[in-house]
């Protein structure tokens, strides 16, 4: 294996593990706290990951550009001289952005809470925000160290620190969370304040991890700086308008989905105490916001891989001028999101009862909105894919653009259509404002390469097709189990249920793709050599 496709390897799995792990871990801890109190703890962390977004600035994306352009040239004293400067500044960034977010905790939790009926106090919320505010301190400064590794193709590095991270921030959150409630018979807020912080001790020991590799390929480093040639003096002013430059698309990317939270999280509560709904606002938004969001993030996994994979293929493509190669990787990417995102959907929201009552717990609520969420999870998969085409042909503005419009128009219409349609409506209106966004992605993308595409309107109904005959099948499979073993009150039917009717799903959706042959064009030559294996 080539040392590119190694090292893309094992930052690709050291992400995936780690996104895994952070979806794991809210089943236990939900257990612990229970959903009454799941609201609080989304409180925190929505400004939290937008005030990251800001405070890491697509640092190691951008970073580690910076570094491998530099260091192609031969010129390994810029890279060290961005290191050497960025350190300082990512230290001075994750301060400032800590104790913005710690002095905004207040005014954040005013603006939450809109009515005395709700479960959650000002000071409740505002507690929570200061406690997760601590880990700002320290996730930019790593940030930028890892970076400086993947410039230099260490991949390792990256994909252990995040994993360690992760792993030492869910063993604090869960141990600190259960001895809390259950040993010492704390407050929840005691408890999640204390699972906030976990990620503090995280980003601590991620840090940590990094230094033993600094240490360990210093050496190296040092070696390759000796014998640096001069590309032409960069000034400070150059390196950092240069990572400006490449940092800013992936921030908004990044923060797109916790800023249509964001909207929900303050004029939600809002919109249902004008319907007198107070009393339940909190719990339906920490359903919107955080349990079932849990869940329907989970096929949007796939598009984060595209994007990754595509900015340097497309832009490849189109600094060289190949324009058929990269309309054929536009048209399969478009095919192969739908392909495994659409049943993905559909499948969550057929099972969204089962779902929900094995992962957290019996609601009809929860399973209705899970029902409700899941088919977003397109939109949210599309718009990443979109915005990556276009960071690909340097048409970076237009991502800015079609985001603020999208948001502005979710702002616009949340709180009538939260009134009218209650969680649903602020749904609906994430939908709304997801379209806009995408539209224009598509329109731009259209008008600077003259993009369309029959096939993947073909392609596309197709797929459709498959999966309402897919559909289909999972629905008698539920309804005969339903007849033979009665509603799953319990977990353990509703596992069976669920891995009943998977099964079902993916051997029809499997045996008709591979039959008419779509699954071997979408996805390559091993699929053919599968489905040979089968006679198809």
């Amino acid at each position: 294996m080539s040392s590119l496709m190694k090292g893309t390897a094992i930052l690709t799995i050291g992400m995936f593990l780690s996104k895994v792990l952070g979806l794991v871990y809210i089943f236990p801890f939900y257990a612990i706290i229970g959903q009454e109190n799941v609201a609080l703890y989304s409180y925190a962390y929505v400004p939290y990951t937008i005030m990251l977004s800001v405070a890491i600035s697509g640092a190691p994306i951008a970073v580690s550009k910076f570094v491998a352009k530099y260091n192609s040239l031969g010129d390994y004293e810029s890279g060290r001289k961005l290191v050497r400067s960025g350190l300082l500044i990512m230290t001075i960034t994750g301060f400032l952005t800590f104790l913005a977010l710690y002095l905004l905790a207040d005014p954040i939790a005013h603006l939450v809470i809109k009515d005395k009926e709700q479960v959650f106090s000002v000071s409740q919320i505002a507690g929570v925000i200061r406690w997760i505010s601590f880990a700002l301190i320290v996730v930019p400064f790593m940030s930028l160290v890892r970076g400086f590794f993947q410039g230099y193709d260490h991949m390792e590095p990256t994909a252990i620190s995040q994993l360690v991270e992760q792993i030492i921030r869910i063993i604090a959150l869960l141990v600190g969370s259960f001895l809390v409630m259950r040993v010492f018979n704390g407050t929840a807020q005691t408890a999640i304040s204390f699972a906030v912080f976990s990620a503090f001790i995280g980003a601590i020991a991620g840090l940590i991890s990094l230094w033993y590799y600094w240490r360990k390929l210093q050496p190296e480093f040092n070696l390759k700086l000796q014998s640096s040639v001069s590309s032409g003096q960069l000034s400070y002013k150059s390196i950092y308008k240069e990572v400006i430059t490449y940092s800013i698309p992936y921030v908004f990317v990044g923060i797109a989905n916790p800023l249509f939270q964001l909207v929900d999280m303050l004029t939600f509560n809002t919109a249902m105490s004008n319907i007198g709904l107070a009393r339940v606002s909190d719990d339906y938004l920490g359903m919107l916001n955080f349990t079932t969001q849990k869940i329907v993030i989970i096929p949007v996994m796939l598009a984060t891989g595209f994007s990754m994979a595509l900015v340097p293929a497309i832009t490849n493509y189109y600094t060289k001028n190949q324009r058929g190669a990269l309309i054929n990787a536009m048209d399969k990417t478009y095919q192969i999101l739908l392909f495994i995102t659409l049943p993905a959907v559909v499948g969550i929201s057929l099972l969204s009862t089962d779902i929900y009552h094995l992962l957290y717990s019996e609601s009809a609520m929860g399973s209705s909105i899970l029902a409700t969420y899941a088919p977003v999870a397109i939109l949210f998969a599309l718009f990443q894919v979109t915005a990556a085409l276009l960071q690909g042909i340097d048409y970076q503005k237009w991502i800015v653009f079609s985001l603020l419009t999208g948001i502005l128009i979710k702002l616009a219409i949340n709180i009538p259509l939260i009134e009218a349609f209650q969680t649903k409506g602020a749904i609906l209106a994430t939908t709304i404002g997801y379209v806009v966004s995408i539209i224009i992605n598509m329109i731009v993308l259209k008008k600077a390469l003259n993009y369309k595409s029959k096939m993947v309107i073909r392609r596309s109904l197709l797929i459709i097709a498959l999966t309402v005959v897919m559909a289909a099948f999972v629905i008698v499979a539920h309804k005969v189990l339903v007849v033979m073993f009665g509603p799953a009150h319990s977990k353990l039917l509703a596992l069976l249920y669920i891995v009943v009717c998977i099964s079902v799903a993916v051997a029809i959706y499997a045996f008709l793709s591979l039959r008419i042959g779509l699954a071997q064009k979408l996805l390559g030559s091993k699929i053919e050599k599968i489905a040979s294996k089968f006679g198809l």
